[in-house]
């Protein structure tokens, strides 16, 4: 094995999303130096008569793949050694649901990607049980498909023999962070962090521990529960054939914990709205564990000092890919940067108001039976009031968790800090701040997933002296005034209120 340097250069960021991998090396100042980035294929399952069943999975080995082949193109096509790395952080697409063989490391199953529904009827049945307070109280999320062990509830009753394969040991789970350790470390780690765990509904959020409480009222063994870390820290070194060196894994944190890390998120009253394949909202509330009244989520973010950071979040789970299915499902764009100048194009949207219920509806709502609705068409609407009509529903979904938000939190956000791929869109950011009446600060950096986990790397190894680093690097690129005055906000959320109730239960 090569020796580590002692004066290493940089830190690699593994950023695994829903849709692709991606990895990013950043220097001390916490400035991205290369990126390499790989699609990979999602897997979808239609019903009789080509009825979606709101099924999404993805291939666990695509993931592994496509992340290892950035890892190692990153560093190739940017003439790094591997040995000039401190270390390595991971991020990833939260509550997506892996189960694999011990001894074999191959998975049992695909991934059921934290966007699929199969396991509505799991949530159903608990909740006739009455079972939804207590597993809320202890984990401060709903019961709801979105998470994690009702997908491994579904797996345990829909696959002949893994109950019992589980109880044995001989099957592990993980989120795909978990996943991703296991593989780099040859299977000599199988661990998670706490942002992560506490999305599975089987983590305890005041005891900061796996709750046999909540496995047995899932019903699922706790021998296939990795170990719980905290999110800067060691997750093992990976084994040297992969990248060319052992490396140590110092960091890991969910998503959307990352990217609030990497903004600042670290004080009560700070709120960020990450704009990927959906738009998600943390707001910390500090050591305090809010329960929200407003259909929002209490999850952990990554903590800046000794003790929890609680925050509370709301998921609106499609953003980005409403931008998607306009260019692939109805074709009225060739690209996804197209949307911008096609809703620029028009003054308004027609009338037309457009509900992006295409997997349910999220927060604040909570509505796995909702489907998405186009109203107020008429002969003159165009493709270009449809495109303005997708950038005004995600600005509408995001204001209905930020006024969630308000209300739990006893305070109006002073503002909202925003990232992620569509943030880059100045009309969809000017729409934003204009449906809050706040402002909306975007920063230079989008990427700050993949910025969190670096900064949790490298604070863990003294690459970076301390949490300090976390506002060094990061440098505001705009701040987006909101310009529509107070009723015409009002008569605007009035009719997107009206529309979202008529989306409502449709597919009951």
């Amino acid at each position: 094995m090569t020796a580590h340097p002692t004066n290493p250069t940089c830190v690699l960021a593994l950023d695994q999303g829903t849709t692709s991998s991606r990895a990013m090396l950043f220097d001390r100042h916490g400035r991205p130096l290369a990126t390499a980035q790989e699609e990979f294929p999602q897997h979808t399952r239609l019903g009789e008569g080509g009825v979606d069943l709101g099924i999404v999975e993805h291939d666990p080995e695509d993931i592994w793949r496509t992340q290892l082949d950035c890892a190692r193109r990153v560093l190739s096509d940017s003439g790094t050694p591997a040995t000039a790395v401190a270390a390595i952080g991971i991020t990833n697409q939260r509550e997506t649901t892996i189960l694999w063989e011990r001894a074999t490391g191959r998975p049992v199953a695909p991934a059921i990607v934290w966007q699929s529904r199969v396991s509505a009827p799991v949530c159903a049945r608990l909740k006739a049980r009455g079972l939804e307070a207590d597993i809320r109280r202890r984990t401060g999320l709903v019961l709801d498909p979105y998470f994690s062990a009702t997908k491994i509830v579904h797996l345990l009753e829909t696959m002949p023999g893994l109950r019992e394969r589980c109880a044995a040991g001989e099957i592990l789970f993980g989120t795909v962070d978990t996943f991703l350790i296991w593989r780099l470390t040859g299977g000599r780690v199988h661990a998670t962090d706490p942002t992560n765990a506490s999305r599975t509904l089987l983590f305890d959020i005041d005891r900061q521990a796996w709750s046999a409480e909540l496995c047995g009222i899932f019903d699922i063994p706790p021998a296939i529960l990795p170990e719980v870390r905290p999110s800067s820290g060691s997750f093992g070194t990976t084994a040297a054939a992969l990248l060319g060196a052992e490396l140590p894994i110092m960091g890991c944190a969910g998503d959307q914990q990352a990217g609030g890390f990497a903004q600042g998120c670290l004080a009560a009253g700070d709120a960020k709205c990450t704009y990927g394949t959906g738009a998600f909202l943390l707001c910390s509330t500090g050591s305090r564990h809010v329960e929200s009244s407003a259909g929002l989520l209490s999850t952990l973010g990554c903590a800046g000092g000794a003790g929890p950071n609680y925050m509370l979040e709301g998921s609106v789970f499609v953003a980005g890919s409403l931008v998607g299915w306009l260019r692939d499902g109805l074709g009225i764009i060739r690209r996804a940067r197209d949307i911008e100048p096609l809703a620029r194009s028009v003054a308004d949207t027609g009338g037309v108001m457009l509900v992006p219920a295409l997997t349910g509806l999220g927060a604040p709502f909570w509505d796995p039976h909702a489907r998405g609705l186009l109203v107020g068409i008429t002969r003159g609407t165009t493709a270009a009031h449809i495109a303005r009509a997708a950038l005004q529903a995600i600005s509408l979904s995001v204001a209905d968790v930020v006024s969630a938000m308000e209300q739990d939190a006893g305070a109006a956000l002073p503002r909202l800090r925003v990232d992620g791929g569509a943030a880059a869109n100045d009309l969809l950011m000017q729409m934003q701040a204009d449906v809050l009446g706040r402002p909306v600060e975007r920063p230079a950096m989008l990427e700050t997933t993949a910025l969190g986990a670096a900064l949790l790397a490298g604070i863990a190894t003294g690459f970076f002296a301390d949490a300090a680093a976390v506002a060094a690097a990061r440098c505001v690129d705009r701040v987006f005034e909101p310009q529509i005055s107070d009723a015409a906000r009002r008569t605007l959320v009035e009719k997107w209120h009206d529309a979202v109730c008529r989306s409502r239960g449709w597919a009951t």
